[in-house]
C-alpha cells in the first residue's frame, strides 16, 4: 500500500465510523463515475427544452436543471449565447442556502468569485442592486469576467483585491457575502482529476488557516442583519466544521442559520446547522455549506460604498 492510499484510508475512517460508508467513499474517489450535467439558466428557458432532464429534487431551484448523462450542454449554441451556465450540482447544493433569504438584498459581495458560478446563482436568485465579484488570483479574473459577460449579468463589478484590503476599505457594507473558500479541492478526485497531496495533513492545515483568514476578513464586510455564506468543495473537517466553529468563537455577533430544505444533509460531524454531500450519493462531487447571520441590530452602522472605492482603476464594471 502506498502512502497516498494509506492517507485516504485513514481519512475515510476520520469521516465515517461505518466500514461500508468508508468503502463507498473510497471507491467513489478511486473509481470516479460521471455525474449528471447541471445547468443554471441565466435567461428564460426556451420552449421546448433542448435537453433531456432528470426529475428535479424537492428543493432544487426552478432555474436549475440536472440533465441526462448523455447531454453535453457546453457544446450547445445556447451556451455560447449566455442562456445558461454549466456547473457541478454540488455547487448548486452549496449555494442553495441563499434561497432561504427572505429580505431584500441590495449589495452582494462574492469574495472568491472565479469562475463565477455562485455569483451568477446569487444574481439570478436574489436580484441584487449591485453584485461585486472579487478574485484575488489575477490569472483567474479573465474567466470570471468572460462568464459574467457571456451570461449577461448586469449591475456587476469585477475586482481583484486581497480580503484584508477589502475589510479595511468597505466594512459593514454588504447584505450578503459569499466565501467559496480556496481549499484542498479533494472533490476533484471524484471528477477523475488528479490532485496529489490533497489528503496530507500539512496541506489540509495550510488551507484551513487560509480559510480562517479570508473568513475573518469577509466578516468585516457584512452589514448588521446581513449574511455570510461559507462553503468549500473539500471533505476534511478541518476545512469545514472546524473552521465554522472557530469562526463563531471569534465572531460572537454571528449565529448559524438552519436551512430547512437541507436538513436531510446535516453534517454528522458537528451539532452546528451545516450541510454536506459526498460523492457516493451521486448528486455531485461533494460540498460543505453553512450560513451565518450578523445579529448586530444597530442599523446605523451600515455603510455605503464610497465613490473613491467605486472609482478604483482595477474595477471592471459590467
Amino acid at each position: 500500500m502506498d502512502n497516498a492510499s494509506n492517507l485516504l484510508i485513514k481519512f475515510s475512517q476520520k469521516l465515517f465510523q461505518d466500514s461500508t460508508d468508508q468503502a463507498k467513499f473510497i471507491d467513489a474517489l478511486i473509481h470516479p463515475q460521471p455525474f449528471q450535467p447541471c445547468i443554471l439558466w441565466c435567461q428564460p428557458r426556451p420552449d421546448p427544452l433542448p435537453f433531456l432532464i432528470e426529475p428535479p429534487l424537492a428543493w432544487q431551484p426552478t432555474f436549475v436543471d440536472r440533465l441526462a448523462l448523455t447531454e453535453k450542454p457546453g457544446q450547445h449554441f445556447l451556451h455560447d449565447q449566455g442562456y445558461f451556465y454549466c456547473l457541478d450540482f454540488s455547487s448548486v447544493f452549496a449555494v442553495s442556502i441563499l434561497l432561504t433569504l427572505s429580505t431584500s438584498v441590495n449589495l452582494i459581495f462574492d469574495m472568491c468569485a472565479a469562475p463565477g458560478g455562485k455569483s451568477i446563482f446569487a444574481w439570478v436568485a436574489l436580484h441584487p442592486e449591485l453584485l461585486l465579484c472579487n478574485e484575488v488570483i489575477g490569472k483567474r479574473i479573465g474567466a470570471l469576467v468572460s462568464n459574467l459577460k457571456r451570461c449577461r449579468v448586469e449591475k456587476t463589478i469585477a475586482l481583484s483585491l486581497d480580503s484584508s484590503i477589502l475589510a479595511e476599505e468597505i466594512p459593514d457594507t454588504a447584505d450578503l457575502v459569499l466565501v467559496d473558500a480556496p481549499c484542498t479541492g479533494q472533490s476533484l478526485l471524484a471528477k477523475g482529476i488528479k490532485n496529489p497531496g490533497c489528503f496530507h495533513p500539512v496541506s489540509i492545515n495550510k488551507n484551513a488557516n487560509r480559510q480562517k483568514r479570508i473568513l475573518a476578513n469577509s466578516a468585516q464586510l457584512v452589514a448588521p442583519n446581513g449574511y455570510l455564506a461559507y462553503m468549500t468543495c473539500a471533505y476534511s473537517p478541518e476545512e469545514n466544521e472546524q473552521v465554522s466553529e472557530w469562526f463563531l468563537e471569534r465572531f460572537p455577533q454571528f449565529m448559524p442559520i438552519a436551512i430547512p430544505h437541507l436538513e436531510p444533509y446535516q453534517s454528522h460531524l458537528t451539532d452546528l446547522p451545516c450541510y454536506r454531500i459526498f460523492p457516493q450519493t451521486r448528486l455531485g462531487a461533494g460540498a460543505f455549506t453553512i450560513l451565518f447571520k450578523n445579529v448586530e441590530e444597530d442599523l446605523s452602522i451600515q455603510k455605503s460604498l464610497s465613490p473613491d472605492f467605486l472609482q478604483r482603476p482595477r474595477l471592471i464594471v459590467l
